[in-house]
């Protein structure tokens, strides 16, 4: 047995409750408000209103460039069949730009040594949620490395840049707390309707029947007769993807997310 294989026995061994439990700590319902709610506590005081800026931009630019790559496949088509690769991972890339500099805020009042710790164990948290999107099969490997090297480069930037910035100083407990807010709209288990979403906006904007979906770009990757070129819409596609063998067959092996066929988490956004 490879390496590979072992590591992915022992991610199945792990109950699937385990895995969504922590993969909801990723969920666009909880961190999008949660970074909105460290900018409002970077704006309290204006001492720290260029750090506040500073977070905008870095977790807008990033959360950006994950909706783009995202409604660039859903609408086009635009993917990576030998990657297989359908967009960042918003999940990963949410988890490791927020988490980290949320734990950093809830220990501002903290020596330095505590807000470093805060925010390593923020990073080690990220890590677990990208492992659980390919443990519930919702991504593929490239899909969450982007994901984590797109957020630990938004989160790791924003906390280098406090060395010459002055440090915001709220109490943990207020900032836990106001963290813990959107668990009144999206309450454990209960993901946010992100991925619907984007699916109806990338189609109108498209101007196509359905989104493209993992199975399109699979059926592109290894022409066969009957297959669809490049150009077609997801409407038109002819070739077979009926069965996991044969989707399996037109994924490369290299990086599938799992030996078994990738498939799509229901209710989840991406």
């Amino acid at each position: 047995m490879s390496l590979r294989d072992a590591i992915w026995q022992t991610i199945l061994a792990v109950p699937f409750g385990f895995w969504h439990g922590l993969t909801w700590l990723g969920d666009s319902g909880l961190l999008v408000p949660a970074a909105f709610f460290i900018g409002l506590w970077l704006l309290v005081s204006r001492r720290t209103w260029h750090t506040a800026f500073l977070w905008l931009v870095l977790f807008g630019s990033a959360s950006a460039l994950v909706l783009l790559t995202k409604l660039a496949f859903l609408g086009w088509g635009i993917g990576s069949a030998r990657f297989n690769f359908t967009g960042i991972s918003g999940h990963t890339m949410l988890s490791a730009s927020v988490w980290p500099v949320a734990l950093w805020l809830a220990a501002a009042r903290a020596g330095h040594r505590w807000r470093v710790t805060m925010a390593t164990v923020g990073w080690l948290l990220a890590w677990a949620i990208g492992l659980s999107r390919l443990a519930l099969l919702a991504h593929s490997v490239s899909e969450v490395a982007s994901g984590l090297l797109l957020g630990t480069a938004t989160s790791a930037a924003f906390l280098a840049a406090q060395r010459r910035l002055p440090h915001p100083a709220p109490r943990a407990s207020l900032v836990l707390l106001t963290l813990l807010l959107p668990l009144t709209l999206f309450p454990p288990g209960h993901a946010a309707p992100t991925q619907g979403l984007l699916e109806r906006i990338a189609t109108r904007v498209a101007g196509i029947e359905r989104p493209f979906t993992r199975d399109d770009l699979a059926c592109r990757s290894v022409p066969a007769r009957g297959a669809v070129s490049p150009s077609d819409t997801p409407a038109g596609r002819t070739c077979d993807l009926s069965t996991p063998a044969a989707r399996a067959a037109k994924l490369p092996s290299i990086i599938r997310p799992h030996p078994m066929t990738p498939v799509e988490v229901p209710g989840e956004t991406s």
